[in-house]
């Protein structure tokens, strides 16, 4: 099959693709110099390794874009339904058999046997909750929403989901109740409401923390994790400070142009150098001028993202989109406020460019979904062309 026939076959909007494929492309390198700390220091794998790995996980997350973005949009409604409950028995699943990853104490992930990879089930969480959110948003958009029914059919199954995902990840739970309360307000849930569901949300971490405290054998170093990350960010004594301070000396050597594609020095020192501080590595090999490379291709896919929202034809497709794609973007702003010192350690990648598979295939998904809203755009858009033309004429290029 020649590349133009392939090409016949992406469907959605061009400049998205555009703009995933280069960045995909651009990953290699970044990924590749850093990969050295895994290797010589960590001494797990070879940089070929990890190369060949990372290409790997990038194909089969094109493939699950790919293949997402032909999938009707309106399908992934009812979608969110079926796997909710999927979901929070794998989030239990994980809490009572979860491994760590990387020496961390958060029980995150399990492994799945047949293929020997492991999965972090709170990424497929979240991405499942927003398209829920996204659905009851729709279907409630010319209604007069009352607290109590939003309550049990909203908040509720939001709630259940969060509280599974709290003991192993803060960092994402906030995160993702943040975009939830940006989501429903921007679809017009009322604004007393979610004041409401805030209060209700800091009491029941309040609540949580205080049991930790009290049972900590229960939830072993997870208040104290969120607490000295807190407090210790910016103390090079401590191993989130020391992280934070190695990128920080990343940066600073990184000048202008940067010293060159696999010349970085604080790799060989900075842990997650693959991951969550990937950034920092970026900007020590290619200066500023690739650390603004970088944020200018994020406000380039928010542009695009806001595109396919504005053009969507139905209300379910534009709020499938701005939940699906603001969470990607807010992401990327994380993790390069982390790399700067801006946040404390959170844990969150950099996404389409960090290594690690759950993190690129549903961020792969997730774009699969836009990339199947601005599809649908287009075919509509062709549609009402056609109509609009003359009859005659279109009969006169028919019979040419």
């Amino acid at each position: 099959m020649k590349p133009k026939d392939i090409f016949k076959h992406l469907q959605g909007d061009r400049v998205l693709w555009a703009l995933i494929a280069i960045v995909a492309v651009f990953s290699f390198m970044p990924v590749y110099s850093a990969s050295t700390n895994d290797v010589y220091v960590v001494g797990v794998g070879s940089t070929v390794g990890h190369l060949v790995k990372h290409a790997v996980l990038l194909l089969m997350g094109f493939a699950i874009m790919f293949g997402v973005h032909k999938i009707p949009y309106r399908y992934f409604s009812g979608g969110a339904v079926l796997l909710y409950p999927v979901v929070i028995v794998l989030l239990i699943y994980t809490l009572a058999q979860g491994t760590t990853i990387g020496g961390a104490n958060a029980s995150r992930w399990i492994r799945v046997p047949i293929v020997g990879f492991g999965f972090q089930t709170s990424t497929l969480a979240a991405l499942v909750l927003l398209v829920y959110v996204a659905r009851y948003l729709a279907k409630n958009k010319d209604r007069e929403i009352r607290f109590k029914s939003s309550f049990f059919q909203l908040w509720t199954p939001v709630g259940i989901a969060l509280f599974l995902i709290l003991p192993a990840n803060f960092s994402t739970t906030a995160i993702l109740f943040f975009m939830i309360l940006v989501l429903v307000f921007l679809g017009g849930y009322p604004v007393k409401y979610i004041i409401s569901i805030i209060g209700v949300g800091v009491g029941m971490l309040l609540i949580f923390v205080l049991i930790a405290k009290a049972f900590p054998d229960a939830m072993p170093n997870r208040v104290n994790t969120w607490q000295s990350r807190i407090e210790n960010f910016s103390d090079p004594n401590q191993k989130e400070g020391y992280q934070v301070e190695k990128a920080k000396i990343a940066i600073a050597t990184g000048g202008l142009s940067g010293k060159g594609p696999g010349k970085s020095v604080q790799k060989n020192f900075l842990p997650q150098s693959t991951s969550d501080f990937i950034y920092a590595i970026i900007i020590e090999e290619y200066g500023m001028i690739g650390g603004v490379g970088i944020l200018s291709f994020y406000f380039m896919l928010l542009m695009r993202i806001l595109v396919a929202a504005k053009k969507a034809g139905t209300v379910f497709g534009t709020m499938l989109v701005i939940s699906i794609g603001i969470p990607i973007i807010f992401q990327a702003m994380i993790n390069m406020a982390v790399a700067t010192n801006i946040l404390p350690v959170t844990g969150q990648t950099l996404p389409l460019i960090s290594s690690g598979g759950t993190s690129i295939w549903m961020t792969c998904f997730g774009l699969g979904i836009i990339l199947s809203v601005s599809s649908a755009n287009e075919v509509t858009e062709e549609e009402l062309a056609i109509e609009s033309e003359d009859p005659l004429s279109i009969l006169h290029e028919t019979i040419e």
